[in-house]
């Protein structure tokens, strides 16, 4: 059972049969490091939520916030899908099992398989909008300053960033899709791999195109 605390930074923790064997689940599955940053992706997404008004639900953010990485990992890998789709279709079985509706799994799939992909969540549903911005925040301190320096100290007490945090998950994207180098095209993933793979070669759209077998 996890001892984290029940509250961090005034959010409350989902604490339900569902939201703990999740917790448990990804806990036991991820790098601590991975672990830690999911964590504080929910915690930034729901105080993100609260600042702007918008509703949410507070389990299904918190699935999508566990969940969003765990395709890195090789025991949720597929050999060709993305891995933020490996991850969505984890957080899906896992949501199934739970009898959910098939709206609630579906909005958790997406807040997952388009988390690495700008401008298009903040048009989704909530789950979807604020797991990115959770996300956004935490990878890229976008918000940064609209969060009060007491909500960043004390969700990095209890889910510290570590000293080398930036280069960490720089790792840990690069590891989760250096087997499959064929997801990255056109995603970001393909900056991670130009910069720490030294044989790998980004597929150029604008190549492509010309390259097809169309004549015209």
């Amino acid at each position: 059972m996890s001892t984290d605390p029940r509250t961090i930074a005034g959010v409350g923790i989902p604490d339900s049969t569902m939201a703990q064997a999740a917790t448990e689940l990804v806990r036991d599955a991820e790098t601590e490091l991975l672990y830690h940053h999911s964590r504080r992706v929910f915690l930034f997404g729901a105080l993100t939520g609260e600042r702007r008004g918008v509703t949410y639900d507070a389990e299904l953010l918190y699935i999508g916030a566990m969940f969003h990485d765990i395709g890195l990992m090789d025991a949720h890998a597929s050999p060709n899908e993305r891995f933020e789709v490996d991850g969505a279709n984890a957080a899906r079985n896992f949501l199934q099992s739970y009898g959910l509706p098939e709206r609630d799994v579906d909005d958790v799939w997406d807040s997952i398989a388009l988390h690495t992909t700008p401008g298009i969540p903040k048009h989704k549903r909530s789950t979807v909008s604020l797991v990115a911005a959770g996300v956004e925040m935490d990878v890229l301190g976008i918000g940064f300053e609209e969060f009060t320096s007491k909500q960043r100290n004390d969700v990095c007490a209890c889910h510290p960033r570590g000293l080398k945090f930036k280069q960490g998950i720089l790792s840990s994207f690069c590891m989760g899709t250096i087997r499959k180098p064929e997801t990255t095209f056109g995603n970001i993933k393909a900056d991670v791999l130009s910069k720490m793979d030294p044989t790998y070669r980004r597929t150029d759209f604008t190549e492509a195109v010309l390259a097809s077998k169309w004549t015209t």
